[in-house]
This record gives C-alpha cells, structure tokens and sequence, in this order.
C-alpha cells in the first residue's frame, strides 16, 4: 500500500492558493469527487499495478498536516518508504519540481509538522516550485491566489506530476528520480 499526501489548508478561502499546490495535484491525479473523510483528512481509495494506493488531503490545517498523515500510518502500517507527500516550495521557480528525500522542512510547516509526527525525514517529497516574492511577507504570499498565467502552467505539468505519482507507485522512488529530476 502506498500513501500519497497532498498538502494544502481546506475551505474555499484557500482555493488556487500557492500553500494549496499540493492538493491541487492530488486532485487532479485522483481525478474524483468521491473524498471521504478520516482522520481529520479527505481521502480516497484507487488501485495502481493492482496494487491499493490511498491518497490523502489533510484537514488539519498545514501546520499541522503531520497529525493527519500519522494516523493514516499508524493505522495501516504504512512504511516510510511508501508515502509521498507533494507540497509547494518557495525556492523553486513556477514550472519547477524536484523530487527529494531525507532533506530538511526548509521553513516548509507542513513538512516540518510532518518531520515531527514520523519522527523521521525518510519520506519522498515532490516539491512543486511556486517562485517567492521577496516584496510580499511570505506567509501572505503562500496564501495568495496563483495567477492566471500561473494556473495555465500547472495546467501544462499536471499530467506530468500524474506521472510521477504513479512512477513513484510502481517503479519506486530512484527510478523516479532518476527520470524526473533532469534540468525541468
């Protein structure tokens, strides 16, 4: 079983906000209406490779995102090699992504909340860039609406993150990385 994590804060005031990447591209991956909910998250079920993949929003606001995704570990004894979590990254460009592994929260709540809950940093991440602007407080910023030029460019890399979640699914995190983390 694996676990996919997309990272956001929930309610409409959040929409298309550049904290809210992360379940945005889960969304678009699960391409569904049927969330449920559990453990203080939204999440459904879908099968890659026949193997069960659950895929998970947490509700619990991003700075306590760990919270929610503990409970899904705990619960179906879910390795840490088997999550993937996909959250914003204020150090890379729009149009970027990196996929990484063992690095630190890099002032990133979620991940840091993340960090804390597993007791571990052994997770793989895709990093999904939404630049910075240095003029604007950051925490303004993160929960600020993405342009329009900026949603037509997710528009654009959202089959590719598809791809990337069901490479990471069925081919693991070093073949993914090998392939997807080429100059992007």
């Amino acid at each position: 079983m694996k676990l996919i994590v997309g990272l956001g804060n929930p309610g409409k005031e959040y929409q298309n906000t550049r904290h809210n990447i992360g379940f945005m591209t889960l969304d678009h991956f699960a391409n569904t209406d049927n969330w449920k909910s559990k453990f203080s998250s939204l999440y459904t079920e879908t099968i890659v490779n026949g193997e069960k993949i659950l895929l998970i929003k947490p509700q619990t606001y991003m700075n306590l995102s760990g919270n929610a995704l503990i409970e899904f570990v705990n619960f179906y004894k879910i390795n840490l090699e088997d999550i993937l979590v996909i959250h914003d990254d204020l150090d890379l460009p729009v149009g970027t992504y990196r996929l990484k592994i063992n690095s630190s929260a890099g002032g990133h709540n979620g991940i840091k909340s993340i960090i804390e809950r597993l007791g571990n940093n052994n997770f793989a991440r895709l990093k999904i860039g939404i630049s910075n602007n240095k003029d604007i407080d950051t925490k303004d910023y993160v929960l600020g609406k993405f342009t329009k030029e900026e949603l037509e460019i997710f528009e654009k890399l959202y089959p590719t993150f598809d791809d990337i979640i069901v490479s990471f699914i069925t081919k693991g995190l070093d073949a993914t990385m090998n392939k997807y983390n080429r100059k992007n």
